[in-house]
Order: C-alpha cells, then structure tokens, then sequence
C-alpha cells in the first residue's frame, strides 16, 4: 500500500473545528482520512504550526513552499511524489492512491433525529 503525506498549512488543530470559524473542507478531510486509515491507509498529517521540521526535512515540501510559499498549502505526497496542492483530496482519491479500489465510497448522509417518523 502506498504511503500518503498531508502537509497542512500552519493549523490550530487537524480537524477544522477549533475557533469560531469551522472550516467543512477540514472537518470532511479529517473524517475521510480517519476513513482511509481504517480500511488499512497509511497517511500522516504534518502540521506547519506544530512540525515545522518535516516541511524543511521534505526536498519536495521544501521546494514547494519556496517557490509557492505556505499559502499555497495544503500538499499531498503519495510516495514521495506530488500527488495534490492547494486543496484537500476527496475521499475517492485518497481510496485511489492507498489502492482501496474495491471498497464503496459513497458517503450516505447521517439520520436526522425526524427519521422513521419521530420528530425531535
């Protein structure tokens, strides 16, 4: 299985809901990577705030942001290549990279507490 790198920009926390401003991209990616690894992805996260020295110890991150600095984050690796920059995958593609081909991807929306016919 191939291994998937996420260098995100400088963050208070990897799941999008810290602050006031929620982030949807971030809480998605979060429960899409927590999904990934669950069915046997291998994919780590490295935060510019909190592990500076992976962006500076990576050729390629290095380079990256020289050339296109942080805002220009986040960037996926897959195998040490670029896989991705400026946006966080979908579910469909972190299942491509790790070679999850054969597990449904669809995400089926969550119950509402009117479901079955009960209302809140």
């Amino acid at each position: 299985m191939k291994a998937i790198q996420v260098f995100d920009p400088a963050l208070c926390c990897s799941t999008g809901v810290c602050g006031v401003d929620v982030d949807q991209s971030l809480v998605d990616f979060s429960a899409d990577v927590d999904w990934a690894r669950a069915q046997g992805a291998t994919v780590e996260r490295f935060n510019l705030a909190q592990q500076p020295m992976a962006f500076a110890a990576n050729a390629a991150v290095k380079g990256y942001l020289e050339r296109s600095g942080a805002e220009a984050l986040p960037l996926i690796l897959v195998d040490g290549e670029v896989a991705l920059a400026g946006r966080y995958p979908r579910r469909a593609e972190l299942a491509r990279w790790a070679g999850l081909r054969g597990l449904a991807l669809e995400v089926k929306p969550a119950e509402s507490c009117c479901s079955g016919g009960k209302c809140c």
